[in-house]
C-alpha cells in the first residue's frame, strides 16, 4: 500500500535520525508544505471563468470590458502600444470593403484611388506590424470613403463580410492621423484582433482572483478549448446576434448563426460543464435591431420562423428560445443577457449582476437587457 506524503516524511526522518541532513530534510519538506497551503488557499480564493464563442461573437471585446471596469482599465503606455492593432483594423476593414467595391463589379478611375486599394491589399496580406501610416495615406482613404460608389458599396455590406468597426474607424480618420496618435478605449474596443489558442488573463474582482480565458473562435481553435475546461466555475457563451444573414470566412457557406447555435449545444452539452454556471450573452443587439427593422428576414436563419418581420422583441425572443432548447441537461438553466460589448455603460451594469451570482452560485435570470 503506498505511503502518504507525511508517512513518507516521517520514515525519512526516522531512517535519517538526528543528523544535518534530516534537518535539511525536514526544512525542505517544510517549504514544501508551505507551497501546498498557498496553492491550496489560492485555488480556493479563485474562480475560473470562460469567454467561448464562434468567431467574431465580442468576447474578446467583453474581456478588454472586464480590463476596463475592473482592473483599472488601460495606461497611457498601454494605449499607446496598441496603436498598431488600431491600424490593423483600418487596413483589415478598408481591404474588406474594398472587395465589395470589386464584387459589385466597380472600377476607379483615379489613379491614387487605385493605387491606395492596391497598397491596402498588399498591407492587409502582410504579417509585417503597421507602426504608422501617412497623412497622404488617411488623406487619399478619406476621400475614397466619401466616394459615391463606396458609400454604396458600404450599403449593400449586409450581403457580404464587412468587419462592424468599419464605419466607426472610417469616421475617426482624421482624429487618427495625428502625431503621437494615443487610441482611447472606446477604439481599443472596436479593434479587431483574432484570439489565437488559449489567453488566461487575471483580475481582482470583489476580493476574488478571476482567471478569465478568451478561447478562440475558429474552427481551428476549438480543439483547444478541452485545456480549460477543469473546474470552470462559470461559462460566458457569446453570440453575435447581427450575423443570423452572414456565412462562415472559413467555407463560404455555413450559417454563423448556424454554426453558433451547434457550436453552444455542443457546450453546454459537454460531460465537462454539467454543473458548470452557464451565461448567454445575446451580443451586438444595436447591430441587429438595425438589420432586423430592414428586409433582413430572420428566415435567413431560421425558415422555421413564422413570427413577424421588422420586429426586434420578436425575432430576439425567437433566437433566445432557439438557445434554450439547445440544452438537454435536465434541470440545467441558462441565463441570458442582450448586451452591446462596445457599450461600457451596459456592460458594467451587466457584468456587475454576473459576478455577483456568480459568487454565489445562486444564479437567477433576472432578464436584464
Amino acid at each position: 500500500m503506498p505511503l502518504s506524503l507525511d508517512g513518507l516524511k516521517s520514515r525519512i526522518t526516522k531512517q535519517m535520525g538526528n543528523c544535518n541532513s534530516s534537518s535539511e530534510l525536514s526544512k525542505r519538506n517544510h517549504r514544501i508544505d508551505v507551497e501546498i497551503e498557498k496553492s491550496k488557499r489560492e485555488e480556493e480564493n479563485s474562480i475560473k471563468l470562460l469567454l467561448l464563442g464562434a468567431a467574431e461573437s465580442g468576447k474578446s471585446t467583453v474581456l478588454k470590458q472586464m480590463k476596463i471596469i475592473h482592473d483599472n482599465g488601460f495606461s497611457e503606455t498601454e494605449l499607446f502600444q496598441r496603436r498598431t492593432m488600431v491600424y490593423s483594423t483600418i487596413i483589415f476593414s478598408f481591404d474588406a470593403l474594398m472587395k465589395i467595391v470589386d464584387a459589385l463589379n466597380h472600377q476607379f478611375t483615379r489613379k491614387d484611388f487605385i493605387d491606395l486599394a492596391d497598397e491596402v491589399h498588399r498591407m492587409a496580406n502582410s504579417k509585417d506590424p503597421i507602426n504608422s501610416l501617412s497623412d497622404v495615406f488617411f488623406h487619399t482613404m478619406q476621400e475614397m470613403w466619401h466616394d459615391k460608389f463606396v458609400q454604396y458599396a458600404y450599403q449593400r455590406r449586409d450581403e457580404f463580410y464587412l468587419p462592424d468597426s468599419t464605419k466607426y474607424f472610417m469616421e475617426s480618420l482624421e482624429r487618427i492621423n495625428i502625431k503621437d496618435y494615443t487610441p482611447t478605449e472606446q477604439d481599443i474596443l472596436h479593434t479587431r484582433v483574432s484570439t489565437m489558442g488559449v489567453i488566461e488573463v487575471n483580475f481582482q474582482i470583489k476580493n476574488k482572483l478571476w482567471r478569465v480565458f478568451d478561447v478562440g473562435g475558429q474552427r481551428s481553435q476549438r480543439k483547444k478549448w478541452i485545456h480549460c475546461f477543469d473546474d470552470a466555475k462559470a461559462i460566458i457563451y457569446v453570440v453575435a446576434l447581427s450575423e443570423y444573414d452572414q456565412v462562415l470566412m472559413e467555407d463560404g457557406a455555413t450559417n454563423r448563426m448556424q454554426e453558433s447555435l451547434q457550436l453552444f449545444s455542443q457546450v453546454v452539452n459537454n460531460k465537462y460543464f454539467t454543473d458548470t454556471n452557464v451565461i448567454l450573452f445575446l451580443n451586438k443587439k444595436d447591430l441587429f435591431e438595425e438589420k432586423i427593422m430592414k428586409d433582413r428576414s430572420l428566415r435567413m436563419a431560421f425558415t422555421s420562423y413564422t413570427g413577424p418581420d421588422h420586429n426586434y422583441k420578436a425575432a430576439v425572443e425567437y433566437i433566445q428560445n432557439r438557445f434554450f432548447l439547445a440544452n438537454q441537461v435536465p434541470n440545467k438553466q441558462i441565463y441570458c443577457h442582450h448586451t452591446c460589448a462596445t457599450d461600457t455603460t451596459q456592460v458594467r451594469f451587466i457584468l456587475d449582476s454576473v459576478l455577483d451570482t456568480i459568487l454565489s452560485s445562486k444564479l437567477k435570470g433576472c432578464g436584464l437587457y
